[in-house]
Order: C-alpha cells, then structure tokens, then sequence
C-alpha cells in the first residue's frame, strides 16, 4: 500500500481550517501522513492545529516561527514528507472522500496522477469525487494545462532526486518554479488523469479583509507573474518546451490584466524585459491588437502603449453596449453622461431600490420641498407613484435613470445604488441606511448563506461611495464603522423616518391613516412585521417567506378587540394569503411607508427585524414571535445583543403563546416596564423628532 504525505500550508484560517482538515480525515484511503505546515499563525490558528494533531496520530504539525509564505511552506512539507507520493492541498479548500483512492488507483507506473479542480463557496451533499474515466500519458500541454501544483499525486523521488522547489521570492504564482522543475526533468509524459478525483478550491466570501492568494491585489499579482516568468525564461534559456509553455502563461496573463498594466511603473518595467525575451511563435498566435502592443512595449513607447489598449477597450465597450439595450445605456452612462456638467442643486432619492415612497428619504425630500424649494428633485421608482411636490419621477434602470445619476451632484438612497454605477468626483452621496442592526452586518459576518456569494465584495465597493452614513445611536454608529469599513462622516442624529413617532400631531395622523386604510376605527392594532431569512431564496435576489401565525385562531380568540397588519419584509416575493380571516387580516406588505403603520399599531410582533427599535420610540407593547432562534442566530446570521437579556418584550415560540400575551398585555408591559426603560435609553435616546432637519443642514450646505 502507497504512503502517501498530504502537505497543508496554513496561515491564519481558523474559520475553514477544520473543515479542510476533516475532510482530509474522512478519506477511503487512510495510508497518509499529514503534514500541517504552520507558516507564522496567530495564536488562535496555531491553538487549533495542536488540538487537531492531538486527534489523529495521522497528522504531524512544522511550526514557522515567522510567515515566510506559501512556497516556503510546502517546500519545508517537502522536506518533511516520508510518503511515496505527495499531495498538496491548500487549508480553506476540500476533498470530497473518494479522492484520494481515485488518483492512487492509477498510480502505478506514473510519475504524476492529476484530478479536475472546482470552485466552491460552501460545502454541499453534491461535492463528491466520482469514478470516472481514466487518461494515461498525457501530452505536456495537457497535464499542465493547469498550471496549479494542487490535486496532484507526486513521486516525491522525482522530486527530490531533480531538487524541484517552489519559488520562495514571490507569493502568488509560486507554483509557476514547481510545475516547471518538473516538465524540465520529464524524459516521457508519465502522467496519468483521473476525471473523476475532484478537488474543490474554496472562493473566500470576504476577499476584502481576508482574501486568498488568487484573490490578492491585481497589480501585486502581475509583478509576481512577471518576475517569476523573467526568471524561469533565464534559466532554460535551451529548452524550448518550456520557453513556449512560459510564453503561452504569459499571453494568458497578459490578455487577462492588460487593462490595467499599464497605470503600474514596476509592471510596466518587468513588461518591457519580457517583451524582449517573448518567443516568435508566440507572437504570431497574438491578434493585430495585441501584436502592436506587444510592439510597443519592446520599444518602451508608453504613450503609444496607453492609447492602442484604451482604443482596443473603447471599441470592446463599443461592441458590448450594442448587444443589448442595458449594455448601452450602462456604455452612454459611463462615456458620455458622466462627462457632463455636474448639476449642482440637483439631488436624485431612491428608497428600497424604487419599490416605495418611504423611509429617511421621504422624509429628507419633504422636508426639503419646502425648506429649499431651488433645489431640483429627482425620484427614482420602479413604476409612477403619487407623491407631493415637483419632483420628476424616472423609471429605474431607464436612459433617464443613468442621465440623472450621472449628472446630479446628490444622491440619497436607503439600500446600495449598482456596482456599475461610478460616483464621479464632486457626486455627493448621502446613504440613509434602513434600521438599526440586530443581525450581524457584512463584515461581522463569518459566512454569507444568501443568493450571492460575492456579497461581502459587492457591498465593499458599493459603500465606498457613501460620503455620509446616519446613525440613530452610538450602538450603530460603532456597528457601521466596523461592519461596513467605513471611516467618512458619520451623522449622529437618529432617523429621519423616526421624526414623525415624536411629533405633537401624531394621534391625529394616526387617525386619517387609519381611515385612509379602512381599518376599523373601534379595533386595536396588531402590526406583525417579520424579517425574511437569507437562506429561503429561489434565485438571487428572491426570497421567500410562510406565515407560521395562525391567523385563524388569532382571529376566533382576538378579533372582537383587535385587527392584524401584515407588513413583510420587501426582500420577501411570495404572495401571503388571507382569505377567510380578510376582515381581520390585512396584508399591507407593499404599503410604502412601514412608520405610517407604526402609528397606527397599538402592539408589535416581529422577530429579527430592526422594526422593533423603531417601533420602541412609541413606548408601546413588543411582542417576539422567535421560533426559529437557534437557527438565525446560531446558523443563518449571528445577533449583536442577547435577545433574551435585553429586547423589550417575551421571546414567543408559538401562536397560542402570542394570543396569550395579547389578552394579557397589561401584565407584559408591566413585567418588562424596567427592561424597556433601558432599552429606550440605548437605542431611542438620541430620536428627538428633529434628525431631518440637522441632517439637511449639515449634507446641502449650499
């Protein structure tokens, strides 16, 4: 039976070490050491490595003193190995069980036994290696089509008889020296690949703060690229098989990052020399477009250099914009939109991604059109909405939408504007933000289990337009800096949303709401306004939501007093049903603006929503329908403050224990009198009824 030495380079990945480890643990084939290579870890992640040698004898730990990165590493596993065959696995990546039996199979006689590699966010049932059919002596081009070290069996004899190494000067593309030490010292294509023996390479949700290497900076990347092919080229200078397998690595790279290689003073350098070591063969399989360049850069024609690959990107952009009609508003948008004068008193609102005439942004624009009517308003919506003043309304993603976006100096919004959107320099964006956090934010989150895995990414570089950031509480205010990264102005005013729950008018604006919505004027009010759950989605961007109230039997023991207001999360698509209870259910989930209903509501159910320290600047009863609270706050997000010490109001598992509470309701306001009084003064103390107005005069100055 082959021994084989698994080597696992770590540094500083506690949060997916384990999950590697185990399923290196968890192979059919058992006849394995496996080498945990400790290059410079924090405390924390050397901790774990210990206690997860202490539970198989199988895995032996190297400790670097000093982070000297991932060659270095497995160089030292190298050394350190005594298998037969090694194999390489990187410590946030996985192996499905069968892996490595499926490439030992075909071990005999090879040198090297390759497997496919995937890419993953989250471990799935589906990720299983699978028998499959076999390909024996490849051709060199093929075995190393990918130019990774990774999902490869090695003779370590080879290995060390030829002293191939990883490189130790660079960081990313070490593996770049490896692959060619062994092409270099092949006399025959002894490699065998087994379709089957997957290997899944972890894609990092947070490539922000803790990105992997293949997701470092690109320009990092290019300088490690060129430095490694500028050395590989200079030593086999004689063999022409890795002359041409380096150039072609080269023209992969080159056609991948050439629009930004350019804007970089030592990549440009490191370009010229490897213009002038570039194979002639090579050349001639490059397009018209890229052999000028190529061109170019031999001669050290900068100038030229810029102009060829703008012209080549412009007339891309040209040819993209007019395959479809978004792609060509997105193309005026940023060619020529973006170009044209600021309009300095023009501010563009948008609440709930123009789903509603709601939230900070209604308020901030109501308070304007009166306050500063030479100011131009522009809103953005989904479909025309009846609303007061002036204001020009644009369809989203219309021309208009791009136009005005692109030439209004503000923008005011509650939730993120579109990656493709680029603030341009004097734009002034004013983000509202849309509640005060219970569930961890962005970066407090160690995974994201909604629609899209690249949301930590998405959300970094569409926050870093935001000029200003309100707050409603000094909780907040350290929640946003953290979570979002970020460091501009903060505005510590409270809501402008909230204004309306301290006004000296709000019973008789609860009134004409009331009868506005038809709602019985001689019932009390029930609000019940859910949160939605990342991990209930049918696709990106739509979720789904079951009622678990029993609204029938809320109705048969609570109806003769009160009604119930249905208000879903706008995230939530699915339709919620009431027939038969339509007297005493009200599905008000597309009502525009959530605090009109507040005023309205002499009670609150919620869960996990951020209502409830809205809804707390009423001082009115808060009730905590939390049947799922092991898994949102265990599994899903994760909360900022322990609901069972310091919310408002019982935590409730079902309907009968609601419906209890309800008929009670002076006995829990009673019980939890003293708990809401701190809540209050934590979370309410700065809404005073007059954010709007401090907000407007610290954003438009002018």
């Amino acid at each position: 039976m082959k021994k084989i030495t698994v080597i696992m380079p770590v540094y500083n990945t506690p949060e997916f070490l384990l999950e590697s480890v185990q399923s290196v643990i968890d192979q059919t084939y058992s006849h394995f050491e496996l080498l945990i290579i400790n290059d410079g870890s924090n405390n924390i992640c050397t901790d774990l490595i210990e206690q997860l040698a202490q539970k198989d004898d199988r895995i032996h730990p190297v400790h670097i003193q000093e982070n000297q990165g991932v060659g270095h590493a497995r160089n030292q596993g190298i050394e350190n190995a005594s298998g037969e065959y090694i194999y390489l696995i990187d410590s946030d990546d996985y192996l499905p069980p069968q892996t490595l039996e499926l490439l030992v199979q075909e071990a005999e006689g090879h040198l090297i036994i390759s497997g496919p590699t995937a890419q993953y966010t989250a471990k799935e049932e589906s990720m299983e290696a699978v028998a499959d059919s076999i390909q024996t002596h490849l051709s060199i081009e093929k075995a190393f089509s990918n130019k990774s070290a990774l999902n490869r069996l090695i003779q370590l004899d080879f290995i060390k008889k030829n002293k191939i190494q990883f490189s130790e000067t660079v960081k990313c593309y070490s593996d770049l020296a490896f692959i060619v030490g062994i092409i270099s010292h092949l006399d025959s294509p002894n490699i065998a690949f087994v379709e089957g023996a997957i290997y899944y390479q972890r894609v990092r949700n947070d490539p922000i703060s803790n990105p992997s290497l293949t997701q470092s900076n690109p320009f990092k990347k290019s300088v490690d690229f060129l430095t490694t092919y500028l050395e590989l080229k200079e030593l086999n200078k004689s063999n022409e098989v890795i002359q041409q397998f380096l150039d072609y690595y080269l023209l992969l790279h080159y056609n991948k990052n050439h629009h930004i290689l350019y804007e970089n003073n030592e990549i440009w350098l490191l370009l010229v020399k490897a213009a002038h070591v570039l194979g002639t063969s090579t050349k001639q399989q490059m397009n018209s477009f890229v052999r000028a360049q190529w061109r170019s850069i031999k001669n050290s024609n900068r100038k030229k250099y810029i102009y060829q690959v703008k012209s080549e990107l412009m007339l891309k952009d040209l040819k993209r914009a007019l395959s479809g009609r978004t792609k060509f508003k997105t193309f005026l948008y940023k060619k020529l939109f973006t170009r044209l004068p600021l309009k300095e008193k023009t501010i563009v609102f948008e609440s709930f991604l123009g789903k509603n005439y709601s939230d900070s942004p209604k308020n901030l624009y109501e308070y304007m059109i009166k306050n500063n009517p030479d100011y131009r308003f522009i809103w953005i919506f989904n479909e025309k909405r009846s609303i007061p003043g002036k204001a020009k309304q644009i369809k989203r993603f219309s021309l208009s939408y791009y136009y005005y976006l692109a030439t209004a100096k503000y923008w005011v919004s509650n939730s993120r504007m579109p990656l493709h959107l680029n603030k341009r320099e004097g734009n002034i964006y004013l983000q509202t933000w849309h509640g005060t956090p219970l569930k961890k934010l962005v970066f407090d989150m160690n995974e994201v289990f909604s629609a899209n895995p690249n949301y930590k990414e998405h959300f970094y570089k569409q926050s870093r337009r935001w000029d200003y950031l309100i707050s409603a509480n000094q909780y907040s205010s350290e929640i946003f800096k953290r979570a979002f990264k970020f460091d501009k102005t903060m505005l510590e005013f409270g809501y402008p949303r909230n204004d309306s729950l301290h006004s000296e008018v709000k019973d008789k604006q609860a009134m004409k709401i009331k009868q506005k919505l038809n709602i019985p004027l001689d019932k009390k009010v029930i609000l019940y306004a859910p949160t939605w759950r990342d991990d209930d989605f049918y696709a990106p961007g739509k979720y789904k939501f079951k009622l678990k109230l029993d609204l029938e039997e809320m109705k048969r023991k609570l109806g003769d007093e009160y009604v119930i207001l249905l208000r879903m999360h706008y995230f939530i698509a699915d339709h919620i049903e009431t027939s038969g209870v339509d007297d005493f259910a009200f599905n008000l989930s597309k009502y525009d603006d959530i605090a009109d209903l507040y005023l309205i509501s002499d009670i609150l159910i919620t869960d996990y929503s951020s209502v409830f320290f809205d809804f707390a600047n009423l001082q009115r009863p808060i009730l905590f329908y939390t049947y799922d609270m092991e898994k949102y706050r265990d599994t899903l997000r994760g909360f900022y403050i322990d609901m069972e010490e310091e919310v408002p109001g019982p935590l409730l598992k079902t309907t009968e224990e609601i419906i209890s509470s309800i008929i009670n309701i002076k006995q829990t306001e009673e019980e939890y009198k003293e708990k809401y009084a701190q809540f209050y003064e934590k979370f309410c103390s700065w809404e005073k009824g007059h954010a709007t107005e401090k907000i407007v005069k610290t954003v438009f100055k002018d």
